[in-house]
């Protein structure tokens, strides 16, 4: 199979290659701008899969499939969440939200395996998913969650939470008066729901709020160290692939 990655973070480009390897998979080729990949997609044979960063330091990378017809399998490795995603879904791609989990990569290519589909046959509109990255569309966010305690119904407000995490396969929503709620959500659906301005997803396993940070520390291996208003039951350390993100929504 012949793969290759298109991503202007040369370090992410690595990591990628390295857990793509892991799996028994080679990339050939890796790419880093808008401009290179439309020179390289000229010149050479197109691969069966490509990876692909949506934000590139010159650009979109649609800016390149106008550029240059590819009949090429895509998924997406991508930090948006909520606009490109449903785009995604609507055209049946592939994507995986950084950091990139090891599990969702070998899924991911799984599928494409199983379904041997190329750009051609599934119908991928860029202009719908460009058009709600720059342009996104008016959203509501979820302002509270309802939580079932015995035979009684409890609303929290949004405003209530500190934090959520995942424990044990449940996922949990943690206030601000000290109290872990079970909710039905996933982290993962929760990135959804959730205002980005508001909740960041420092791991895979926690997700704090803007006003639920008391204090940042360095930690070990370039990770940053979170000490939450009152939660204390576990460490919440933002792993090292989203420190510089992290770092941007704290403005």
């Amino acid at each position: 199979m012949d793969i290759i990655i298109i991503e202007d973070e040369k370090p992410a480009a690595r990591l990628l290659q390295r857990k793509l390897e892991k799996i028994g998979l080679q990339v050939t080729t890796m790419l880093h701008s808008v401009e290179e990949s439309i020179l390289w997609f000229q010149e050479n044979k197109h691969p069966d899969l490509i990876f692909l960063d949506i934000q590139l330091s010159d650009g979109l990378s649609f800016e390149i499939f106008e550029a240059v017809t590819i009949n090429s399998a895509v998924i997406f490795t991508t930090a948006y969440d909520e606009y490109a995603l449903r785009a995604f879904k609507l055209n049946s791609i592939d994507y995986l939200l950084k950091p990139i989990d090891e599990d969702d990569l070998e899924i991911a290519v799984n599928k494409f395996k199983a379904r041997n589909q190329s750009i051609s046959n599934i119908s991928l509109d860029f202009e719908l998913i460009k058009k709600m990255l720059v342009n996104p569309v008016d959203r509501t966010f979820k302002k509270r969650f309802t939580i079932k305690m015995g035979q009684q119904i409890k609303m929290i407000s949004i405003d209530e939470i500190e934090c959520f995490f995942s424990e044990n396969k449940g996922t949990y929503l943690h206030t601000f008066d000290n109290r872990n709620y079970l909710i039905d959500n996933t982290l993962e659906q929760l990135e959804t729901e959730l205002n980005p301005e508001m909740f960041f997803r420092v791991s895979r396993k926690f997700i704090i709020g803007m006003k639920g940070i008391k204090e940042i520390q360095l930690h070990s291996n370039s990770r940053l160290k979170i000490i939450p208003t009152t939660y204390n039951e576990d460490e919440v350390i933002v792993a090292r692939e989203r420190v510089n993100e992290f770092k941007d929504w704290l403005g």
